[in-house]
């Protein structure tokens, strides 16, 4: 799921929250329910390669495109098969947000470039945190994989990957 949360919108957030008798009670309590919720289903589907010092690596992954895709993403989710995962495309690169409330996997993320080269890694994602992944630099897409696949294939920054989007 992706986060997104600007200077401007948080200080709006924290000003209601104080000024309003009883939200911070009702957000507390949002916030400590448990995961409910249902994976999305449905989403198109591409082969996507990783090229790696080890070879190519195949995958067949979701396309996360929409912004409601995206922010529910691996969401839900008990299991993922093997080489499979999810990509979240976005029209231009950005320094990119994550986190993993109410997913249930253990992911790694792999943050892409423009020119489909590996930016980033955040492997071995902890499941359900509200911890915030960041690309730490700007990326046009996040690949998500299940955990240990980054290491596994030997996945590091400036590997290339390739895939194209559904029309």
């Amino acid at each position: 799921m992706i986060l997104r949360l600007t200077p401007r919108v948080l200080r709006g957030v924290l000003a209601l929250a104080l000024l309003t008798p009883g939200l911070a009670t009702g957000v507390a309590a949002y916030m400590a329910a448990p995961a409910t919720g249902v994976a999305q289903t449905g989403l198109a589907t591409v082969p996507l390669t990783i090229q790696t010092a080890t070879g190519k690596h195949r995958y067949t992954v979701e396309v996360a495109q929409s912004p409601q895709a995206q922010e529910t993403g691996m969401m839900y989710r008990r299991s993922m098969p093997a080489n499979h995962g999810m990509i979240f495309p976005f029209a231009t690169s950005r320094v990119l947000t994550f986190w993993m409330e109410n997913t249930w996997l253990p992911l790694d993320l792999v943050f892409i470039g423009d020119d489909g080269k590996v930016v980033s890694i955040a492997a071995d994602a902890k499941p359900m945190s509200r911890d915030i992944i960041s690309s730490q630099v700007p990326a046009r897409s996040v690949l998500e994989l299940n955990g240990g696949e980054a290491a596994r294939i030997g996945l590091r920054p400036g590997d290339k990957v390739t895939y194209k989007l559904p029309k």
